[in-house]
């Protein structure tokens, strides 16, 4: 059955809303009991302040928000309850969560897609199958067949309905905010925001890892760190970085074709777009090369080490932790 994304989200808002009240009546008649017992009522407060209640507090936009909650660190918004469910569904893409169960599914180094289907209830009737390969590329315009904002509309049309994918998309959109289609909003996100969320969430020790040629887009992928294999940089090599140059090239031959036909209103844009392109095929350019070398060297990583020791013998291809 399809569902609408914000009559899900007005349910969680009201249930934890109403869970940060009930805290703050509980605090409030606790300090009541004990102010009785102490023979001190009328001496020390019994309210809470709305800062000082400790569990989360959901408001639409940060604007919303009064000035007697800044302080308290668990309050939130609509964006943050969005990029969660953004997060969530990397996790599933991943093969980390599912939908089909509850809790960690792959969670474990050097685990696999058959490690998941093992968990599943049904191996021959999963809702929506982890990437096989580990790698999903993050590009501004879809160039793979697991392009990650295609792997999020299929998530979205599994978890939610087909017949509500194009509302709740916007709902996403809207939430996170932004020009453009809700599926461009959403691509730029993935571009230029989702690690940076992603880190501040796991206290600078992601577990999906960024691979980042730089500030061009040239190219860009996430990897799953417990599910590394020692090969793992050559695929990327090999099946995404070789194929991304390989498309640029073709783009640019297309434009430039055109370019020469074209008409004077059409001919900076076009001029632009082969800069662009030009600019990101050098950039994936020098990119291939710093994978190649690492990629030799089949680099074997252990969990028992932490993120950080891990994340640092791959640090000339992978995007700095802020």
């Amino acid at each position: 059955m399809a569902t609408l994304l914000a009559d899900k989200y007005a349910a969680r808002k009201a249930e934890v809303n109403e869970r940060f009240e009930q805290l703050r009546a509980n605090e409030e008649e606790l300090n009541r009991i004990f102010a009785e017992i102490y023979n001190m009522v009328g001496e020390v407060p019994i309210e809470v302040e709305d800062k000082y209640v400790s569990v989360a507090r959901i408001f639409d936009t940060a604007e919303e928000i009064p000035e007697s909650y800044k302080g308290n660190k668990y309050v939130r918004t609509k964006r943050d309850e969005i990029t969660s469910l953004i997060s969530y569904a990397v996790g599933c893409m991943f093969g980390r969560y599912s939908l089909d169960v509850d809790g960690l599914v792959l969670a474990d180094q050097g685990d696999t897609v058959e490690d998941y289907l093992q968990k599943m209830p049904d191996p021959a009737s999963v809702s929506f199958m982890p990437d096989a390969d580990n790698v999903i590329p993050i590009t501004d315009e879809e160039y793979f067949e697991d392009d990650i904002v295609g792997r999020f509309v299929e998530f979205m049309r599994v978890a939610y309905g087909a017949e509500t994918l194009e509302e709740n998309l916007r709902f996403v959109a809207d939430a996170l905010g932004g020009k453009g289609t809700s599926r461009d909003v959403i691509r730029s996100y993935f571009l230029k925001e989702f690690f940076k969320d992603h880190c501040q969430t796991y206290k600078k020790r992601p577990i999906y890892w960024q691979f980042d040629s730089g500030k061009k887009n040239g190219f860009k992928a996430l990897i799953y760190m417990h599910r590394y294999q020692p090969d793992l940089l050559a695929r990327v090599r090999t099946d995404y970085v070789h194929q991304q140059q390989e498309r640029y090239r073709a783009q640019v031959s297309y434009a430039e074709d055109a370019l020469a036909t074209a008409e004077k209103g059409n001919r900076v844009k076009l001029e632009k777009r082969i800069s662009k392109l030009n600019d990101q095929l050098r950039e994936a350019s020098e990119f291939e090369e710093k994978v190649h070398h690492l990629a030799d060297q089949m680099i074997e990583i252990d969990l028992d080490d932490g993120v950080k020791v891990n994340y640092a013998k791959f640090q000339d291809v992978l995007a700095k932790i802020k």
